[in-house]
């Protein structure tokens, strides 16, 4: 018998939900499949597996079995990619999930030259927000945090950040130009919708001073649940919004958007890779790793540095 690729046949019947259903996955017949997944059981001695006309379901022991099993498929795996990896030309396909303000901001302006530099790696992105991202389907997931972050995730931290007030100039010609924080409850304020619901309290801290902050009473005229509606509509003189100072250096370097209220913020947050729990990394996803905090970091201090009001 072939052990291992009894396991994966195992592995495969409850992946796929039935013994005919992982026969077209694996392209075996049932009756192959069955075979393999009996054999297993006779060599270790236990029932695996429930089995009913209509379903199969795991036993306490093969509950047990499967959890070490696609550990060890799983490492199995990685160690062919690493042998592989050294061997070969940085090729083949790197999945990454990121939010779609990150996609559009981030990623997106990081595709052409990255293909230019490895033109044998293709990127497949899925654009998505989610509130527990399933970062072990992917090789890379970009996801912003609080700077505390500190979650029981493998990552590395791309870029720190803060949250900044801007408005267009031409809001701030007709609305005055606010002094303290406290003149925000006169202004039309633009802000972002959290996933546990509206608040009129806005909370601004002091970049410099992590011990100072003041809460403001506003009424907001727009509440949205996506970045760049909010950066597009103070871009069209709408009111004053908040958003991350990457984001906001390049429209406020060429002038289409001014930071009010400095040194005064909304947040501090950071941008992480996320990577699988895995023991080995591809190349393909190092190179990429690399190139993403390089470039990322590279071009926030480079609008940055010739944005003086920032």
């Amino acid at each position: 018998m072939d052990r291992l690729a009894s396991m994966r046949v195992f592995q495969k019947v409850i992946d796929e939900g039935g013994f005919a259903a992982a026969g077209r996955a694996l392209d075996m017949s049932p009756a192959v499949v069955t075979r393999l997944v009996a054999d297993l059981e006779d060599h270790l001695g236990t029932r695996l597996l429930h089995r009913t006309t209509r379903r199969v379901s795991l036993t306490d022991a093969g509950e047990s079995y499967l959890d070490r099993v696609r550990v060890i498929l799983q490492d199995l795996d990685e160690a062919n990619d690493l042998v592989s990896s050294q061997t070969s030309e940085l090729a083949g396909v790197l999945r990454l999930l990121a939010p779609p303000v990150l996609a559009t901001h981030v990623l997106a302006p990081l595709v052409s030259g990255f293909r230019q530099a490895y033109p044998k790696i293709l990127l497949d992105i899925d654009v998505e927000s989610h509130r527990e991202p399933p970062i072990q389907d992917y090789d890379i997931t970009l996801m912003g945090a609080k700077a505390s972050f500190d979650a029981n995730v493998i990552a590395r931290k791309v870029l720190s950040s803060v949250t900044v007030l801007l408005a267009s100039p031409d809001y701030l010609r007709r609305k005055g130009t606010p002094i303290r924080p406290e003149d925000l409850e006169q202004h039309d304020c633009l802000r972002f919708k959290p996933p546990g619901g509206r608040t009129r309290a806005w909370r601004l801290l002091h970049e410099t001073d992590e011990a100072r902050f003041v809460d403001i009473d506003v009424q907001p005229v727009l509440w949205a649940n996506h970045t760049d509606t909010l950066m597009h509509a103070a871009l069209d003189g709408a009111g004053i919004t908040a958003t991350t100072i990457e984001l906001a250096a390049p429209l406020i370097q060429n002038g289409d958007l001014v930071r009010v209220l400095n040194p005064w913020i909304t947040d501090r947050l950071a941008m992480y890779a996320a990577l699988p729990s895995r023991k080995f990394m591809p190349r393909r996803t190092g190179v990429f790793l690399d190139y993403l905090i390089e470039q990322t970091r590279t071009r926030v201090s480079s609008a940055l540095a010739t944005c003086s009001t920032c």
